[in-house]
């Protein structure tokens, strides 16, 4: 495919990390923002708890269920028109949600922002990564840190202040004058890359791995507090499992597959997503157990509990400026290995009896979860991708989504079964089983540190005599 293109006024690659960072808070913020409002939302409609939580459970399953597809959809029409395509979606469900008139309408709504959001990460990272080189994707920490960091940890602390103070409707109708900024900016200045998949859509591996995956993010995420043996649960977990396992031996015998499975036999690509899933777990796993042991320690209510959290979000702000600066000089293997192995220090601490209740050991340890944490999830973020070409970014963004996603929901049932449904029942709650899995996380996110080893000593350098600038590159290919 060919074509004239009008340059937009505005450079590409300015207009990739300003569509791309509005995008992806928007997605980050709504992760978390809904969970404070859950009760607000259920007296509203005159509806239980339970009911209220699918708001909830249909974001996250729409979300898995919209990642396997998005690699291919991106390569066969355009990065660009499915990211806008999903931005659009994502904000006009944004707005539905505000304006819903009842549950059934909310939870609709609010699938079809995840099924957006599920498109929207893998799809717009191919978009950055494509518009940077290997050696210029240093200076993107600061860009991928602000949406996977900063927002979900505003999400509770936001979400609780506007319903608070205004209404549960205005947690979806702030979305809408951002989502609309975003996609005029990205009409007029982003480029279009269509790579154009070879052969027919590979029908089979989309109905085995499309349900798959929302199957286990539904059996993961209920299955810890609502039972492993309640039906709704157990189907979805064997189902799901068993749909997985045939959707991998498909993938690897089918010519054109639904996803690049080969792309995992890459050593460093390969060992960067597996680390990635492992780091997800640990955590994610951390971010929701330590709240509980928080409340079982103090007595301390949630809000109390989810402020505690929050400097670990301004630690991983810090942590995009010590990968711009020392990724460069000590290559991701020398970076990683050491931060994995404080992380996994610092998550034992937290299990000590007696540190729980110093709140402000707490706030410094989150810190430093952030700061180390951090730099070793943005390293891996940024080196896991030097030796995946402009062909396959698409399909390796995909996957590396992928595997971190169900790596935090693992991580998140894995805590959550140590200590026996996630629920802290009364104030004078035994903190034993909490601080169990704390040490659980530990033992993940050291397991990180032995996976590291795999990783590159050097960092991407430069080709010699390199050519055309990233934003003078052809934009079209097919």
């Amino acid at each position: 495919m060919s074509g004239l293109l009008i340059r937009p006024r505005i450079r590409p690659r300015v207009a990739v990390v300003l569509v791309y960072t509005a995008a992806m808070c928007m997605n980050g913020l709504d992760s978390t923002i809904v969970n404070p409002a859950l009760y607000t939302i259920a007296g509203d409609f005159g509806r239980p708890l339970s009911a209220a939580n699918t708001v909830e459970t249909a974001f996250l399953v729409a979300l898995a269920v919209g990642l396997p597809v998005a690699g291919w959809l991106g390569d066969r029409f355009g990065t660009k028109r499915v990211f806008l395509g999903a931005l659009t979606a994502f904000t006009i469900a944004s707005a539905v949600c505000g304006l819903a008139p009842d549950l059934d309408t909310l939870v609709v709504a609010r699938a079809v922002q995840g099924l957006a959001g599920g498109l929207l990460t893998p799809v717009g990272m191919t978009l950055l990564f494509r518009a940077f080189p290997p050696h210029e994707r240093m200076k993107l920490a600061k860009v991928l840190i602000v949406p996977t960091a900063l927002m979900p940890a505003l999400g509770p602390p936001l979400g609780g202040l506007l319903t608070e103070h205004l209404s549960w409707h205005w947690l979806f109708f702030v979305n809408v004058p951002i989502g609309t900024a975003a996609v005029l900016l990205g009409v007029f200045g982003l480029r279009e890359h269509v790579e154009g998949p070879e052969g027919k859509f590979d029908t089979v591996g989309f109905w085995l791995a499309t349900p798959a995956l929302g199957l286990l993010t539904y059996a993961l995420g209920f299955g810890p507090s609502q039972g492993w043996t309640r039906p709704a649960v157990a189907v979805s977990a064997a189902l799901g499992s068993v749909l997985l396992v045939a959707a991998v031996l498909h993938q690897v015998r089918a010519k054109t597959p639904l996803l690049k499975l080969r792309l995992l036999a890459d050593r460093v690509y390969g060992s960067a997503s597996a680390l990635a899933g492992v780091t997800a777990a640990g955590l994610m796993g951390v971010l929701f157990v330590f709240p509980l042991l928080y409340q079982a320690s103090l007595g301390a209510s949630a809000l109390d509990a989810g402020l505690s959290v929050f400097p670990e979000a301004v630690g991983l702000m810090l942590a995009s400026q010590v990968v711009d600066r020392l990724l460069p000089r000590l290559g991701p293997r020398l970076l990683t290995v050491p931060a994995l192995l404080v992380a996994a220090a610092v998550f034992a601490t937290l299990a000590i009896p007696g540190v729980a209740e110093n709140a402000w050991s707490v706030r410094g340890l989150m810190f430093l979860i952030g700061l180390v944490l951090g730099t070793a999830v943005l390293t891996v973020q940024i080196s896991g991708f030097e030796s995946i070409g402009p062909a396959d970014m698409g399909q390796a963004m995909g996957l590396f989504q992928i595997v971190r996603t169900l790596g935090g929901a693992l991580g998140i049932a894995a805590c959550a079964a140590v200590i026996g449904g996630g629920h802290v029942t009364e104030a004078a709650a035994d903190p034993g089983p909490y601080r169990t899995a704390v040490w659980v996380t530990a033992g993940l996110v050291a397991l990180g540190a032995v996976m590291a080893l795999r990783l590159p000593r050097e960092a991407p350098q430069p080709p010699p005599g390199e050519g055309l600038a990233a934003d003078e590159a052809p934009a079209v290919k097919g």
